[in-house]
């Protein structure tokens, strides 16, 4: 069995952090119409390495980086009972190799980073219909909390 491990990102990482970002764009295309053509930038991942107030993490095999998330500390709505929160973004593994619980490694390092930060609620968001992304969030832990709904008045 292949060990898999997760460590911290480093700036050496920024290229294949790269692929992925964009690879997880293009994933994402289907369940959002509102999405631009071409390239998105969706994350600034130099910054968020450099960041004390978040922590992204890969995880890799044999060297190999194969998936990859953060946890960044989010000033929470003034009223809810925690101040602070983690949201977790940039949620990604390698198509070949999914299934095999590289998702759940890296969100425990997430979550564990997050406890050393001193913050106890975690949050993300996740498309409605993609299944498969809910169902492995639900795998790990999470529950639907707040749906967002949208309405575009050119179409249909």
């Amino acid at each position: 069995m292949e060990q898999i491990t997760v460590r911290e990102a480093r700036l050496q990482d920024l290229a294949i952090l790269h692929q992925f970002k964009q690879a997880l764009v293009d994933s994402e295309r289907p369940f959002d119409s509102t999405l631009k053509p071409g390239p998105l930038y969706y994350y600034d991942i130099a910054g968020l390495i450099a960041a004390d107030h978040a922590g992204i993490f890969v995880a890799e095999i044999d060297s190999e980086v194969i998936g990859c998330g953060y946890a960044r500390i989010d000033d929470s709505k003034p009223y809810l009972k925690h101040q602070q929160h983690a949201h977790l973004g940039f949620m990604y593994v390698v198509p070949h190799h999914r299934g095999k619980g590289v998702n759940k490694l890296i969100i425990d390092a997430l979550k564990e980073w997050s406890r050393q930060q001193g913050i106890m609620e975690i949050r993300l968001e996740v498309y409605a219909s993609n299944t498969s992304a809910l169902k492995a969030y639900e795998k790990v832990g999470f529950a639907g909390h707040m749906l967002t709904m949208r309405m575009n008045l050119n179409e249909g």
